[in-house]
C-alpha cells in the first residue's frame, strides 16, 4: 500500500489540482479538471483508505472526525506540498478529498484579474466579493487580493480561514491568519473579536451563515476594507443571497446597507484552456450609483442589464468576458459555449 505523503507527492508532480481516495477504487486526481487515474494499479480496500485519511490526523483531529463524520484540515508534506483536505464517510466507509495548494503566492496578473480590481484593491472600506460554485478559484483570488495588498500597502490585514490554505509573509502588512477550530470557535466569533485586533483589512474565507454575513457587512461599514467569498452563480444572485438569509423584517434595512458598503463583486467560473490548464471567466459588478440605487429598490432583476451596458464603469458581463477569451484564443469554443447563456455572442462583432 502506498502512503499518503508518496500518493500526494505523485499528485502534485503530475500537476493535479485534487485527489479523491474512495473505497475500492484506484487513488483519482484531478488534472486540467478531467478525474484521472492517479495509479490505476490495485483499487485501495475500505480498509486501506481508513489507514491513509486517519494517518494525517492527531488524536484530537481523530476524535473531531469520528464524532461529526466531517472533517476539514490543512496539511504539508514533507516535502512542503500543502493540502486543503475534506475527511468524510461514505455508506459508513471514509472517503478523503485533498485540494492541492500553490506553496508560490498568485499574483492578480497571473490570474487574469481585471483592471479595476487593481483601483478597488486601494480601497479604504468596503466589502469585495469574489463568488463561484466550488472548485472555481475563489481561494486562489482571494490569495492573490490579499498578496496585492501585502506588497503595496502598510496595513493590518487579519484573514479568518477553514483551513488556512496559501501561507503569507508578511511584507509591506502585517498578516495575522486564524484558523477555523483551532484558533477561533466560528467565523462570526472571529470576526467579532476581529474588531479589536486593529485590523485594516479582513479577509473572510466563506460567508456561510446569517450572523457571519451581518457583522462582515458591519465591519465593512466601520472603516475596513473586507474581502470575502459566497457560493453563488453571478452578482444579482449574490445580492439576492445574501438580503434573503436575513428576516423579512431587516431585509429593508440591509439592502440600505449593501448599497452603500458593497464596493464589487467577482463572480467567477474555471474552464480549460486552449492548450493546456484552466482559466477563469468573470463576471465583474462595480457598485455605482445606479447599481447602488437597483439593490435600494429590490431592483436586482435589472443588474445584469446595467452590467453589460457599463464597461466603462470596469463591468463586464460573464458572456462578455467569454467572447474575449475565445477571441484571445485561450479557450475553445465548446469551453465558451458550455458556460454562455447567449451563444449567438460569440458571432456579434467578430
Amino acid at each position: 500500500m502506498p502512503t499518503i505523503q508518496n500518493l500526494f507527492k505523485k499528485a502534485a508532480e503530475q500537476g493535479a489540482s485534487d485527489i479523491h481516495l474512495v473505497a475500492n477504487l484506484p487513488p483519482i486526481s484531478r488534472i486540467d479538471g478531467n478525474l484521472v487515474f492517479l495509479d490505476a494499479s490495485q483499487p485501495l480496500s475500505a480498509r486501506e483508505v481508513e489507514q491513509l485519511a486517519l494517518s494525517i490526523l492527531t488524536d484530537e483531529q481523530k476524535q473531531r472526525f469520528l464524532g461529526s463524520r466531517d472533517l476539514d484540515l490543512g496539511f504539508s508534506t514533507a516535502d512542503g506540498i500543502r493540502f486543503r483536505i475534506n475527511l468524510f464517510y461514505e455508506k459508513n466507509n471514509v472517503g478523503l478529498a485533498a485540494r492541492v495548494i500553490n506553496e508560490k503566492l498568485p499574483t492578480m496578473e497571473e490570474i487574469g484579474m481585471p483592471a479595476i480590481s487593481f483601483d478597488l484593491l486601494n480601497l479604504k472600506q468596503g466589502l469585495i466579493l469574489v463568488t463561484g460554485p466550488t472548485g472555481c478559484g475563489k481561494s486562489t483570488t482571494l490569495a492573490a487580493m490579499i498578496n496585492y495588498i501585502n506588497q503595496r500597502r502598510r496595513e493590518h490585514i487579519v484573514t479568518l480561514e477553514d483551513p488556512i490554505e496559501y501561507i503569507f509573509r508578511p511584507d509591506q502588512s502585517i498578516i495575522i491568519q486564524r484558523q477555523l477550530g483551532t484558533d477561533m470557535i466560528s467565523f462570526a466569533e472571529g470576526l467579532k473579536h476581529a474588531l479589536r485586533q486593529d485590523p485594516n483589512v479582513i479577509m473572510v474565507g466563506e460567508m456561510r451563515d446569517l450572523e457571519t454575513i451581518a457583522t462582515t457587512i458591519t465591519l465593512a461599514e466601520t472603516g475596513h476594507l473586507v474581502l470575502a467569498t459566497l457560493h453563488t452563480y453571478n452578482a444579482a444572485q449574490t445580492i439576492d443571497r445574501i438580503i434573503d438569509i436575513f428576516p423579512p423584517h431587516q431585509q429593508s434595512q440591509v439592502r440600505m446597507q449593501l448599497s452603500m458598503t458593497m464596493a464589487a463583486v467577482f463572480s467567477q467560473r474555471l474552464l480549460p484552456r486552449a492548450d493546456k490548464g484552466r482559466i477563469a471567466a468573470r463576471e465583474v459588478l462595480v457598485n455605482t450609483p445606479a447599481i447602488a440605487n437597483l439593490i435600494r429598490e429590490n431592483k436586482t432583476s435589472q443588474i445584469r442589464t446595467v452590467i453589460e451596458t457599463s464597461s466603462r464603469e470596469g463591468m463586464i458581463s460573464l458572456d462578455q468576458d467569454l467572447k474575449r477569451l475565445y477571441q484571445e484564443k485561450l479557450i475553445t469554443k465548446e469551453g465558451a459555449v458550455s458556460l454562455l447563456a447567449n451563444p449567438s455572442v460569440l458571432e456579434k462583432g467578430r
